[in-house]
Formats: C-alpha cells, structure tokens, sequence
C-alpha cells in the first residue's frame, strides 16, 4: 500500500501548475503586446510620410507659404 501524499506537497503542486500556467500567459501577453507595439510603430510612419506628401500638395497649390 502506497502512502498518501502529504497535504502540504498537494498544495505545493497545486501552486506550482498555476505559476506555470500564468507564466505561460504573461509570456503570450508580452509577445502580443510586443507586436502590438511593432504595428504601431508602423501605422507612425505610415502617418508621418502622409503628413509630408499633403504639405507638398498644399505647397504646390499655393495653399500654405513655403
């Protein structure tokens, strides 16, 4: 006959699977958040260069001083 496992080992296990399960999560959020950052980034630039070409158009129609 095998003896039971002790309650506190249970207990240990226990909070040991959900560290890992949150872990595992944290290292998804953070991978997202980092893609979500990249994106942004890209989206920036994407703005900055459509800021540049209206002020040529502005500037070739005569609408804002050189």
């Amino acid at each position: 006959m095998t003896e039971p496992d002790n309650i506190v080992l249970q207990h240990l296990r226990a909070i040991r699977e959900q560290l890992d399960t949150m872990n595992n999560r944290i290292l998804e959020l953070t991978q997202r958040m980092g893609n979500v950052e990249v994106q942004l980034a890209n989206l920036s630039v994407r703005v900055d260069r459509i800021d540049a070409r209206l002020d040529r158009v502005e500037r070739r129609l005569g609408l804002i001083e050189a």
